[in-house]
C-alpha cells in the first residue's frame, strides 16, 4: 500500500545515459509514484527549460504518459563547482559545456550560481518547490588539517560560500522556491557541525535547508535519525541510499582507501536495498513525527547489484518499510496525552 503522505520517487542521476521517457517508463514499470528530475543527460535542459515553454511541458507530458508526478529537481553538478577551489579537470567532466566554457575558474564558478539560479527558475516552471543539490567548497582540500590550517582559511570559506549562495537564495526566495542540500563529503556542510556552521553563515534563511541522505553521515559517525530531529525545520527533501559498514579487521578504512565502489577491501559500500546499516524504521518515525511530508527519492548506487534489478527492488523495500501515519485526530489526541 502506498504511503498517502510519501510519494516515492528515483532519482535519475544515475540513469543520465538512457533517455528520460525510458527511465520513466521502467520507474513506472517498477512502482514508483514519480521522479526527482536530474539536471543530466536528455532529462532536464536547464537553459531550455528556462525560456522554452513548449519544452517544459514536453517533460511535464512524458511524466503524465506513464503515471508519474515530480516533486523536485536536482542540480547537484552544477553546484559543486559553485564554490570549489580548484576547478579543474573533474569539473568539465560533470558540467554542461556551457557551464564550463573556457574553463576559467572563476567564470566557471560564475556560471555555475547563474545556473543554479535558473534551477529555482525551472523549479517554479514545473510547479516542484525544492531543487536538490551540492554547493561545492573552498575549504575541503583542508578536511586533513595539515599541514596546519589557520582558522581565518576556514573562516573565510564560510565566508566565500555565504557571498557566493546568498546571491543565488535571493532568487530562490523570489521564486518560492527552497534550496535541499545533500549533506555529503566535499560540500560547505559535510556532516552535523559544518551543517550548523553552515546555517550560521547564511544567518538560517529559510531558501536554504537540507536533503537528509544519510548515507554518508554513517560511515562519519552521525546519527541520521538525530540529524532529523535537531534540524527538523530544515529537511526540505529526503534521498533513501543505504549504507553497509564492514566489520572492522585492521585493514579496512572508513575514507574508502582510494578503493573503486564495490571492492571488498572498503570499509564501508553503498547497498540498495536498505538492508544495510541505516535505522530505517526509526529515520521513517522521525521523519513522522517532525511532519515531513514529501517525497522518499531512491537514489540507487550499489556498484554491487544490476541497476535494473537493484531499482526494483529497492522500491518494494521503501514500501515495506513506510506504513500509512496516523490522522490528524490521532496526532492531536496523542500530543495531549
Amino acid at each position: 500500500m502506498t504511503d498517502r503522505n510519501h510519494p516515492v520517487t528515483l532519482f535519475t542521476g544515475q540513469w543520465a545515459d538512457l533517455p528520460f521517457e525510458e527511465v520513466a517508463r521502467l520507474a513506472a514499470s517498477w512502482g514508483y509514484d514519480g521522479l526527482e528530475i536530474a539536471a543530466s543527460g536528455d532529462h532536464l535542459d536547464l537553459e531550455r527549460a528556462d525560456v522554452d515553454d513548449a519544452y517544459v511541458r514536453s517533460r511535464l507530458e512524458v511524466l503524465d504518459r506513464h503515471g508519474l508526478g515530480v516533486w523536485a529537481i536536482s542540480n547537484h553538478l552544477t553546484g559543486q563547482a559553485v564554490c570549489d577551489d580548484p576547478i579543474d579537470f573533474r569539473h568539465q567532466a560533470i558540467v554542461r559545456p556551457a557551464t564550463w566554457g573556457d574553463g576559467d575558474p572563476e567564470g566557471v564558478r560564475r556560471r555555475a550560481a547563474e545556473d543554479m539560479k535558473r534551477a529555482a527558475r525551472v523549479a517554479r516552471r514545473l510547479d516542484v518547490d525544492v531543487v536538490v543539490g551540492f554547493t561545492g567548497s573552498k575549504i575541503w582540500p583542508y578536511v586533513a588539517q595539515f599541514p596546519p590550517v589557520p582558522a581565518s582559511v576556514i573562516d573565510a570559506g564560510y565566508e566565500d560560500f555565504a557571498a557566493r549562495w546568498n546571491p543565488i537564495l535571493d532568487v530562490f526566495d523570489g521564486e518560492g522556491v527552497r534550496f535541499a542540500h545533500e549533506v555529503h563529503p566535499s560540500e560547505i556542510a559535510y556532516d552535523y557541525w559544518t551543517s550548523v556552521r553552515t546555517l550560521d553563515a547564511i544567518e538560517h534563511r529559510e531558501a536554504f535547508g537540507f536533503n537528509w541522505d544519510p548515507s554518508h553521515m554513517m560511515w562519519q559517525d552521525v546519527d541520521p535519525v538525530g540529524f532529523v530531529w535537531d534540524f527538523q525545520d530544515r529537511i526540505y527533501h529526503v534521498d533513501c541510499k543505504d549504507t553497509r559498514l564492514r566489520a572492522p579487521n585492521g585493514r579496512a578504512g572508513r575514507l574508502g582507501s582510494h578503493l573503486p565502489w564495490g571492492d571488498p577491501r572498503r570499509g564501508w559500500d553503498f547497498v540498495s536495498t536498505g538492508r544495510g546499516d541505516v535505522p530505517w524504521a526509526d529515520a521513517f518515525r522521525a521523519l513522522a513525527a517532525i511532519g515531513y511530508r514529501g517525497p522518499i527519492s531512491v537514489e540507487w548506487e550499489d556498484a554491487g547489484m544490476d541497476r535494473l534489478h537493484g531499482a526494483a527492488e529497492a522500491v518494494v523495500r521503501v514500501r515495506e518499510l513506510l506504513w500509512p501515519l496516523p490522522d490528524q485526530a490521532f496526532d492531536t489526541a496523542f500530543s495531549n496525552q
